[in-house]
C-alpha cells in the first residue's frame, strides 16, 4: 500500500530553499517516490492557510525512511532546515 508524507513548508531564505528543492527531486525518485503536489496556489478553505504544501507518494513506508536516512538525503537536509519551517505527516493510502 502506498503512503503519503504531507509537508506544510514556510520559506526562511528563498535562495537556499531553492538549492533544496533543485537537488531534493532526483533523491525523492531513487527511492520510488512521486511528487503529486510540489508547491502551488493554494485556497484556504479555513483557518489553516500555509504557504507551501508538498505531497509525495512511496510504494511503502519502507521506501520512505530508507529515502529520508540516506546519505544523499543527509548531504542536503540542513539546506532543508535553513531554507524552511516545515512540518510534515505520513499517512497511508486507501485501496
Amino acid at each position: 500500500m502506498s503512503i503519503y508524507m504531507i509537508i506544510d513548508s514556510r520559506v526562511k531564505d528563498q535562495d537556499t530553499y531553492q538549492e533544496y528543492i533543485d537537488r531534493v527531486a532526483p533523491i525523492i525518485v531513487t527511492f520510488g517516490g512521486r511528487y503529486h503536489v510540489r508547491g502551488g496556489k493554494i485556497r484556504a478553505l479555513g483557518s489553516w492557510n500555509p504557504e507551501r504544501i508538498i505531497v509525495l507518494e512511496f510504494p511503502s513506508e519502507e521506501r520512505l525512511t530508507e529515502c529520508l536516512t540516506s546519505p544523499e538525503y543527509a548531504e542536503i537536509a540542513p539546506l532543508r532546515l535553513a531554507g524552511a519551517d516545515a512540518q510534515a505527516i505520513i499517512v497511508e493510502g486507501c485501496e
